[in-house]
């Protein structure tokens, strides 16, 4: 019943702070809109029928029945039709996609006010609309850089410590665990941490007559003692004391940074030989300086960012994945749904303190608000990309103009992208629904 409890507090936590971000997002565009004086007519969370909703002055502040994103409403998106000289609209065809175009004008158009002439939005030299539009992806970058500080320096991040977990009784060999051997036999030399009396719960303080304050530094002296009798003093139950250890050249493999080990071109495991003595740390949260910060945001934006690159050939990983029996990569992409379900695992796993797991579940929340902030970048219609990509292809056409001396183009006009951005939104409603399926039928498992 409490992990259940646990999972469901997952979800809700996330959720929250899923919307918390869409909602702040919105707000990234509702303020330089306002400063700009572009009449805003609402700021809404969410799309369908409105649940509540509260006029402050100008503006329409609301939620929403479908918790599916929000939106700023400002005037003058488009740019009127042009008339002729009998006052009627000017048609250039009358086929059905420049229809949608002069009826999204029209509608531009009739939500118009008296005063609203300098108001609309597309009158707004191009800087301002670019700050509009990219105020919402750069408040969820904001989001992101501020949950991660909380997540680094009030948390810290998960590091080996000197402290250890675990002590091995004897020594298996690299080739040895690759052909699947787990427990010890007469044949396998004695683990020299076994042998000098080492126990789960020692802290070690130095080795081969250095203090030794990290994992890292620790494992490198160990490596480097192959074959050496040294000294290697630790503390236990507060205790000092120390110990005689010759550490074991044996065949060892090879790990990358993020302990995952290295394989070579026939998928095999790299090993060397090194000096091992058979211990295991323990792990601990360590709060980092400030200056870790963006060097890991930069570091999910850069992943996020492959993925964005990569998305045609990794949402057609997701639907093989759903439609047959390969599992699903867990560094691809996933749906509200992926999110929360990992979510309610890391909260539900009583075997993890608590601070971790909350620290887990603040870096979910930042990595969403980095995607948000990629995603939102991609130049295309209805996202924010889009309409800075228009943005700028008007100062390109002015700019040549002007060049040339010839008359301003005036201003680009949006509506003619609309069946543009009709079938990009089918194309993400697509995308959204087979995430939400895969996420249900086969979701990502990472642990």
């Amino acid at each position: 019943m409490l992990s259940v409890l646990l999972f469901i507090l997952g979800v809700l936590f996330v959720a929250v702070g899923i919307a918390v971000s869409i909602a702040l997002h919105e707000v990234g565009h509702l303020l330089p809109a306002k400063a700009f004086k572009v009449r805003v007519t609402q700021y809404m969370i969410g799309f369908g029928p409105t649940v509540f909703s509260r006029r402050r002055g100008e503006t329409e502040y609301g939620v929403k029945a479908l918790p599916l994103g929000g939106y700023v409403s400002m005037v003058g998106m488009f740019p009127p039709n042009k008339e002729t000289q009998d006052g009627d609209v000017r048609r250039s065809s009358t086929g059905m996609f420049q229809q949608l175009a002069v009826d999204a004008r029209q509608a531009e158009t009739d939500r118009l006010e008296p005063g609203d002439e300098n108001r609309v939005f597309y009158k707004l030299p191009v800087w301002k609309r670019i700050i509009i539009m990219l105020g919402g992806p750069f408040m969820n970058l904001l989001i992101g850089v501020v949950l991660f500080a909380v997540l680094l320096m009030g948390f810290g991040t998960s590091q080996a410590t000197t402290t250890l977990a675990s002590v091995n009784e004897c020594v298996i060999s690299g080739s040895q665990a690759a052909a699947g051997q787990t427990e010890c036999t007469d044949a396998d030399p004695a683990a020299p941490a076994h042998e000098a009396g080492l126990l789960p719960g020692d802290k070690i303080t130095g080795f081969d007559g250095k203090q030794v304050s990290d994992w890292t530094e620790l494992s490198e002296l160990i490596r480097e003692a192959a074959g050496r009798s040294v000294t290697v003093t630790y503390e236990r139950d507060g205790v000092e004391a120390e110990a005689t250890i010759t550490p074991l050249l044996t065949e060892r493999p090879v790990t990358a940074e993020d302990g995952t080990p290295q394989l070579d071109a026939d998928g095999n495991a790299v090993t060397q030989e090194v000096g091992f003595i058979g211990v295991g740390s323990q792990t601990a949260l360590v709060r980092q300086p400030a200056t870790e910060v963006l060097p890991m945001v930069g570091e999910n934006l850069q992943g996020i960012a492959g993925v964005v690159i990569n998305l045609p050939q990794r949402i057609a990983d997701v639907a093989q994945a759903a439609f047959s029996s390969e599992e699903r990569d867990p560094n691809g992409p996933m749906s509200v749904v992926g999110v929360g379900r990992i979510a309610g695992e890391i909260s539900s796993m009583e075997q993890a303190p608590v601070q971790n797991r909350v620290a887990t579940l603040i870096g979910l929340v930042g990595s969403v608000n980095l995607a948000l902030f990629v995603f939102n970048l991609i130049p295309l219609l209805p996202l924010d990309g889009g309409h800075v990509a228009g943005a700028l292809w008007e100062s390109l056409r002015r700019g040549v103009a002007k060049l040339f001396r010839r008359p301003d183009p005036g201003p680009f006009d949006m509506a003619k992208l609309l069946p543009v951005t009709y079938a990009v939104a089918v194309l993400l409603m697509g995308m959204g629904a087979l995430l939400i399926y895969a996420d249900i039928v086969k979701p990502v498992s990472l642990f």
